[in-house]
């Protein structure tokens, strides 16, 4: 079992990563393989690309999905040097498996928001226009941080919704919004600013679920040190720069 995770996982690794370089420059940094939340695609793609750079040599390989399908991957032995996930329930899942090498850092916080077309046609001003009758919602699957974080926020503010779909990760919710396949989705605030033709709706229960996102190094890295610098090298002012224009918010310590 393990043996056929690690091929798929190598798979979705070759497809996934970002600067890939030949085998030589490989050799000489190491590679760095970092599972990250679906949500951080793009700051994680940058930050990836802004490590090789100051690491000649490096090559940093990212697969993104939704955190919870990323921590059953690493506690069946998908090989990975550095997790990054939306919620600390999922990292629970990977320490509590003793797959981590220490303890895990919050590395940024994410909000929730409505995300509608442009010029919001339904006119959705909050939640509870997401209950109107023939208004269709994409919610993330219970299991997964965005989902966790709308059914908090919907709980706050006692809304009760039938969504017309339940996705495996935020980038899939806000396809569906993309698409035109739904008319809103409960989706990060950071999605909405780096997706083309979509709107952000605020609403006051968002700050009832705001979610950590922790970062670890994994207790059976291939390459520790390549993963403690990717680590440092996300936490650090260079990196916060780049996840708080992306809309992300500091951490608590930060």
């Amino acid at each position: 079992m393990r043996a056929a995770l690690a091929g798929v996982a190598a798979l979705s690794l070759a497809l996934t990563g970002c600067g890939a370089g030949d085998g030589s420059t490989a050799e000489q940094g190491g590679t760095v393989t970092v599972f990250a939340a679906a949500s951080l695609t793009e700051t994680f793609t940058k930050l990836g690309r802004d490590f090789e750079a100051a690491h000649p040599g490096t090559r940093v390989v990212l697969n993104f999905a939704g955190s919870s399908a990323l921590a059953t991957q690493i506690t069946q032995g998908a090989p990975a040097d550095v997790f990054a996930a939306a919620s600390p329930a999922t990292m629970k899942t990977v320490t509590d498996a003793g797959d981590a090498a220490g303890p895990p850092a919050v590395l940024a916080r994410n909000q929730l928001v409505i995300a509608v077309p442009q010029g919001n046609p339904d006119r959705v001003g909050g939640l509870a226009d997401l209950a109107r009758p023939g208004v269709k919602v994409a919610l993330c699957a219970a299991q997964v941080p965005c989902g966790t974080a709308a059914k908090s926020a919907l709980d706050a503010a006692g809304v009760r919704l039938t969504p017309a779909t339940l996705e495996q990760d935020v980038k899939g919710a806000l396809a569906k919004v993309k698409l035109g396949e739904v008319d809103a989705a409960l989706v990060y605030r950071t999605d909405v600013r780096a997706a083309a033709g979509l709107a952000a709706v605020e609403f006051p229960e968002s700050a009832r679920a705001v979610n950590d996102y922790p970062i670890v190094v994994l207790k059976h890295a291939g390459n520790p040190d390549g993963a403690r610098a990717f680590v440092d090298h996300v936490r650090s002012d260079a990196g916060l720069t780049v996840l708080t224009a992306a809309g992300f918010q500091a951490p608590p310590s930060r």
